[in-house]
């Protein structure tokens, strides 16, 4: 299984980290806003656990929206 990690950056916005949670990773809403916040605080945080090939689908997914809406961010894996 695979962590799927958001990095924080001084330009994406929270708006569009929490709409991408919502979006691609099916968190609600309050949940969103919890991971985002805890990205923007601590740097990292983990968007969910899926196996590689589910995690690698949901980061090239978030990654074409960031790109898509000119924003630099970050996505990664990292075996659990």
């Amino acid at each position: 299984m695979y962590k799927v990690l958001f990095h924080n950056d001084d330009y994406t916005t929270m708006e569009f980290v929490v709409s991408a949670l919502v979006g691609i990773f099916h968190h609600s809403e309050a949940s969103a806003f919890r991971i985002m916040m805890h990205v923007h605080q601590n740097g990292v945080g983990v968007a969910g656990v899926f196996t590689r090939e589910v995690a690698e689908t949901k980061v090239a997914q978030t990654v074409q929206a960031a790109r898509k809406n000119d924003f630099p961010l970050e996505v990664t894996i990292e075996p659990e």
